[in-house]
């Protein structure tokens, strides 16, 4: 897909012209609209390709007068079932006062941009402030997915507590797996607004600074909280493999036990099973005596295995 929006007063328009246009807008394109994006503004075509890469780190490259800046922001991805986050790479280019962004699907970055009506109304007269409102709203979008892992937590915390369920641990599982993507590509969010505010790649005015200062303070919370969420959710999972561990343990001495109690009248029953001459086998209360002496050996087993707890 691709869009060509301008600033027209204070509101953003569609147009079709790459010469009125201020900001493009690639979301998953085409061969062909890679191709006439390069064309119309002369876009260096590894620019254009590196963003469309899943695995590309966050990054900042400058090559003559275009500058590219790649970080990831965060995308729900619903696997067989089981809710998972991952992160996903968004190239920003800034070419002759024109901004290019391409991403490989769509995000909720770029409506909550045109959604902010503070920002929007001045989005596209400072190419530079636009890339900063895009590191502010990633660091948000960071900010809001968190809160929902923690409350996810919670909930899938209090399932395990009915019932230890694999259903449950595989949710977990996820989403200690999200918390590993988040504090990986925070980090190296951090690392390419750091690298912004020497000024080398772009000019900073006062006000400018101001955001990326801000979107930098956003980054930070989201890397202490992705930090913190990880290692409970890593403790959490630690605790209940040992819980499973312990309750399997019980469950074996369990049946050992009743085993050993249930193996004694055998074993009484099968030496009075022998062609043989035997105690008692005269007597009329011969049965009534040997199921007697079973019961008591078994009862004396019971009792000391439930002095020794292990009943």
């Amino acid at each position: 897909m691709l869009q060509i929006l301008r600033q027209k007063g204070r509101l953003i328009e569609k147009c079709s012209d790459f010469n009125d246009a201020c900001w493009v807008n690639l979301v998953a394109p085409t061969q062909e609209e890679l191709e006439l994006v390069q064309k119309e503004l002369a876009i260096l075509p590894e620019f254009l390709t590196y963003p469309l890469d899943e695995e590309e780190t966050s990054r900042i490259e400058r090559e003559d007068d275009q500058v590219l800046i790649i970080i990831k922001v965060p995308y729900q991805n619903d696997e067989a079932g089981y809710l998972k986050y991952e992160t996903m790479p968004i190239g920003i280019i800034s070419v002759d006062g024109v901004i290019v962004t391409v991403a490989i699907r769509e995000t909720g970055l770029i409506n909550d941009l045109l959604s902010d009506k503070g920002i929007a109304s001045g989005l596209l007269c400072d190419s530079t402030r636009f890339i900063f409102h895009i590191f502010l709203k990633a660091a948000a979008m960071f900010l809001r997915h968190l809160r929902l892992i923690d409350r996810l937590t919670d909930e899938y915390e209090e399932e395990l507590h009915r019932s230890l369920r694999n259903k449950e641990l595989i949710r977990l599982l996820n989403l200690e797996k999200s918390l590993v993507y988040f504090n990986t590509s925070l980090k190296a969010n951090d690392l390419v607004m750091a690298r912004l505010q020497s000024g080398r790649y772009m000019p900073i005015t006062e006000e400018n600074e101001e955001i990326l200062e801000d979107a930098l303070i956003e980054n930070q919370q989201a890397i202490e909280m992705a930090k913190i969420y990880s290692d409970i959710l890593s403790g959490m999972m630690d605790a209940y493999a040992s819980v499973i561990s312990n309750n399997l343990n019980i469950v074996m001495k369990f049946l050992t036990s009743v085993t050993i109690i249930l193996s004694l009248p055998t074993l009484v029953a099968s030496v009075y099973g022998m062609n043989v001459a035997l105690p008692f086998q005269d007597n009329p209360h011969a049965f009534a005596i040997v199921m007697g002496f079973s019961l008591l050996l078994s009862g004396i087993v019971v009792f000391i295995f439930i002095r020794k707890k292990m009943l």
